[in-house]
């Protein structure tokens, strides 16, 4: 699962919690999550802040907070798009910003650009 701005769901620390059964082991990951989204992103979160994902292009109401609030996220399924990838404004203000954090986004997003013939 690849998110609108790059990023892989299926390793996504939320998204990884949101499957995990074991509900002592989740708040644990909750927990550190919590901590690495307040000191990697700036993010002032709380364990509980850290909600079920099922991904940002899932039709369920399971949803984190902090993608729920996303620009990119707001903006590519406004266009009705896969993934920021098959915007013709590729790269964005806003994905430049998201590849400063998250550099492997930008390397997913140009494979697709590559692969399908968008460049």
């Amino acid at each position: 699962m690849i998110a609108y701005c790059g990023l892989t769901c299926d390793n996504c620390p939320i998204h990884m919690a949101t499957l995990e059964d074991d509900k002592s082991h989740q708040l644990e990951m909750r927990i550190s999550i919590s901590e690495q989204c307040t000191n990697y992103y700036g993010m002032n979160l709380q364990p509980e802040d850290i909600t079920d994902c099922d991904g940002c292009r899932s039709n369920d109401d399971r949803l984190f907070s902090g993608c729920l609030r996303c620009e990119i996220r707001k903006c590519a399924s406004a266009k009705s798009i896969a993934n920021c990838a098959y915007c013709s404004a590729y790269p964005c203000e806003r994905l430049q910003n998201h590849f400063s954090t998250d550099p492997e986004s930008r390397i997913r997003l140009e494979e697709i650009r590559y692969t399908n013939d968008i460049v």
